[in-house]
Formats: structure tokens, sequence, C-alpha cells
């Protein structure tokens, strides 16, 4: 039952890495950006189901998984919600959560996956759990600056 779970795990962490990089890349508007929006969202649905439910069966080995997939999720559910409710300032939220949980889907195949690619080999793995954040956080203030700016000389 776990491996199959995992396997769900993987191809939703899979379509996720693939929908976002085309949200990110599409024109913002309904249509394309939108679609691919809705597909990263219900993915990362499944991502943070399926990491729960195998963090409670490993329990003693995984339960920081258990915390970290809540963690995730929530930026994924906060960037989801503030365009569907338009909440204050949405596209600032909208763009830091959905990006927020676009770093955690990168740091999770980068955790998984380093130690066998050779360009990481004598990276501490410490370094490979914040290397997305560090890299991503700054990315993120500068596309909320971008699209304020868009949006303070259309006004």
């Amino acid at each position: 039952m776990f491996s199959g779970i995992l396997i769900i795990h993987i191809a939703a962490g899979f379509i996720c890495l693939v929908t976002g990089l085309g949200a990110m890349l599409s024109q913002k508007r309904r249509g394309k950006h939108s679609w691919f929006g809705e597909v990263y969202h219900g993915s990362f649905v499944v991502i943070f189901l399926s990491s729960i439910t195998m963090a409670i069966m490993h329990w003693e080995e995984s339960a920081y998984l258990f915390y970290i997939g809540f963690f995730s999720y929530s930026f994924a559910i906060i960037g989801y919600l503030t365009v569907k409710k338009k909440w204050k300032n949405w596209l600032r939220y909208h763009i830091s959560g959905m990006l927020g949980s676009y770093i955690a889907v990168i740091t999770a195949v980068l955790v998984v996956n380093a130690p066998k690619i050779a360009f990481f080999q004598g990276i501490p793995i410490l370094w490979i759990w914040f290397l997305p954040t560090i890299i991503g956080s700054p990315l993120i203030a500068l596309t909320n600056v971008k699209y304020r700016s868009k949006k303070a000389s259309a006004t």
C-alpha cells in the first residue's frame, strides 16, 4: 500500500513541476495560466494528502514530513484562495503563495534526488534543504515588485 501511495505522490510531484513551470511561463490572464494553476493546485492536494498519509504510516522515521506537508500546502492554498476570494492585495499573496509552494516541490525533489546527482556530490544535505529557498525567496520578492510596478503604471 505504501509503495502505491508513493508512486501517486511522485506522479503528482512531477505534474506540479511541469504545470507550475507552465503557469509561470504563460501569459498572466484567464486561459492557459488558470488551467495550469488549477492542475497545479489539484496535484498539490494529492501531494499533501499522500505525504500526510505516508508520514502517518511511517511515523517513527517520517513524523517531520507530516509537518512539512502542512507547511508546504499552506503556501499553495493561500496562493489559490487569494485569487478565488479576491483578497486585498491578492496578487502579492497569490505570487508569494504559489511560488512558495513551488519552492517546496523543488526542495522535495532535490532532497530526494541530489545525493544521486554528481553535481550535488559533496554539498551538505542541509544546504540542499535550504538552497531553493535561498534562491527562490529573492525571486519571489522581485516578481512581486515587477507586478506591483505594472499595476501602478496601469492606474
